[in-house]
């Protein structure tokens, strides 16, 4: 008779909850970085004379950068070694907070944030694909909920930080803050987190990496210039062109790719394509709003730097409120009304703050920044879970690092347009009548440059003019995002899947559909121990992020190859 001898049990790394507090610490910091930096730009536009253009640079030189090399960041990590990416991302970080830190000038701060947008997305796909060689699958969802929270903690306290930081340190002081956070990060890292890769994973693009960061760049810079040279101007023109020539050779070439970086034929899945639409516009109405509302609150409204950061809680809280809760709401009533309904909450939302005035006060703000935060959260997490349930399981790897790219896109986009849009409106309708032609062109660059210039110049008339001109252009942003969000709205009710058809459309292609909470097939990840044995990784699932999240979380791992 034969003798059924059980398998040695494996044992779970006993240092697995201290190496996910080196990785909380790594997200923590990127999540507070997102913010931290819109409540610092109207002091470092007074301190270093920073233009508006300028501002969108310092805040967008690292979105254009971090989504650039998202994908290629993934297979990095994938051939080499994740945690030795990690910990590289995390000096990158490092080394660029320090650059900012110590910056003379708003160009050497732009470097320094594009500098960290490099560090950014070495760091973001790979914190989430290391957890399969820590925890089990009973543990295993606990832990991708401590990530995620992580993030999304970061976005409110980023700015509170900041303002605290600005009001009793130099504007450095919110580089600098990353330092220590990204010592600590590096430090456990080093000690407590095994070495996994995935030796299968595609080869990097050098090519496609360089045409999608020049791409990207080109369209940027067109966008931000624009307001100020004029659309007609040649190099406007010459950008504008040269972007669209370059992201049309990167579509083209992987198109053609074996193996693409850039999964393009993943926008065939009609669930996909629109419910990664609607995260990219969500993203896209975010990064616009957080660039724009400090320096009303800040400029206009006469807070300080604290205070800004706390006002900004409002949208926050109903943020982080909804995107818990979207969940059992989505269970309820579907994907396709919870996503419509809480972009038509947005919509709603952006219109009613277009009708903001100069003496609304903060009381009518914070109204409609908490509606913003509720249409945020409830938009864009069945919004992203239904993106990756639209997917087969086979390439729901590549299909999460082409949701990332195009959701970072979005926010450098909104940044762009939006802030052009604020800057133009604002140069309209300034009254500098009387100013002398270099005091008037310097009021002209922003509203906390014409608070500058009142000043010095004892102009009430200039100031209110200022706070006026730069009320009716963010009322001009808000009245564009709520179009923009209601079209999305109405768009998302007529053209997104049911919960049935993203499957049915995922098993015409051969393969099971990847339904949002389901267990990824293994990705066969190779592990190496540091020091102490880690938990066995062949038969482990990849986790993808299936896990509700809010904008700016730690999202599903770029690098899950399937």
């Amino acid at each position: 008779m034969a003798t059924f001898i059980p398998a040695p049990e494996v044992r779970p790394d006993p240092r697995r909850w201290w190496a996910l507090g080196a990785l909380v610490a790594s997200m923590l910091t990127l999540g507070f970085d997102m913010t931290i930096l819109n409540v610092a730009l109207p002091t470092m536009a007074a301190d270093l004379g920073a233009t508006t253009g300028q501002q969108q640079w310092m805040a967008d030189a690292y979105v254009v950068v971090f989504a650039a090399l998202m994908l290629p960041a993934g297979l990095l990590g994938d051939r080499f070694g994740r945690r030795r990416m990690l910990i590289t991302g995390l000096a990158v970080f490092l080394a660029g907070s320090l650059v900012g830190a110590l910056a003379g000038d708003v160009h050497w701060v732009i470097a320094a944030r594009a500098f960290m947008g490099v560090g950014g997305a070495l760091v973001t796909p790979l914190a989430l694909s290391v957890l399969p060689s820590l925890f089990g699958p009973d543990e295993r969802t606990k832990a991708v909920g401590v990530i995620s929270a992580a993030s999304a903690l970061g976005l409110p306290l980023g700015p509170i930080i900041g303002g605290w930081l600005l009001d009793h340190f130099w504007w450095g002081s919110v580089f600098l803050v990353n330092v220590p956070m990204a010592a600590i990060g590096i430090t456990a890292c080093l000690f407590l987190l095994p070495e996994t890769r995935d030796p299968a994973s595609p080869e990097v693009d050098a090519v496609s990496t360089a045409l999608t960061a020049a791409g990207l760049g080109a369209l940027v810079y067109a966008i931000i210039e624009a307001p100020g040279r004029g659309w007609g101007d040649p190099l406007v023109v010459a950008m504008l062109a040269g972007a669209v020539v370059l992201l049309a050779a990167l579509v083209l070439r992987e198109r053609r790719a074996a193996r693409p970086m850039l999964d393009m034929a993943l926008l065939a899945h009609r669930g996909f394509l629109f419910n990664t639409l609607a995260a990219t516009l969500v993203m896209f109405v975010l990064s616009g709003l957080l660039f724009v509302l400090p320096p009303y609150l800040q400029a206009v409204l006469g807070h300080d730097a604290l205070g800004t950061g706390v006002r900004l809680l409002p949208m926050m809280g109903g943020l982080l409120v909804a995107a818990r809760g979207a969940q059992p709401v989505v269970e309820r009533f579907g994907a396709r009304a919870v996503v419509t309904a809480g972009l038509a909450v947005l919509a709603f939302s952006a219109l009613l703050g277009s009708r903001t005035t100069a003496d609304s006060g903060y009381g009518f703000t914070a109204l409609w920044l908490s509606v913003t935060g509720v249409g945020f959260g409830f938009s864009v997490v069945p919004a992203m879970d239904g993106a990756l349930g639209a997917l087969p399981r086979d390439r729901a790897g590549s299909g999460s690092g082409l949701l990332m790219t195009l959701r970072q896109v979005g926010g450098a986009l909104g940044i762009a347009l939006l802030g052009s849009l604020l800057s133009g409106a604002f140069r309209d309708r300034l009254d500098v009548t009387g100013l002398p032609a270099s005091a008037a062109g310097t009021a002209r660059e922003s509203v906390v440059a014409a608070h500058i210039v009142a000043g010095r110049t004892h102009s009430a008339g200039l100031t209110a003019s200022a706070n006026e001109a730069y009320v009716h252009g963010m009322g001009l942003v808000l009245l564009v995002c709520g179009v923009a969000a209601l079209v999305a709205a109405l768009l998302a009710g007529a053209l997104l899947p049911g919960t049935r058809t993203a499957g049915a459309e995922a098993q015409t292609n051969g393969t099971e559909p990847h339904a949002a909470g389901a267990e990824p097939q293994t990705d066969g990840t190779e592990v190496q121990p540091t020091g102490a044995e880690p938990q066995a990784t062949g038969t482990e699932p990849q986790a993808t992020g299936t896990e509700p999240q809010a904008p700016d979380m730690a999202v599903p791992p770029a690098d899950a190859r399937q």
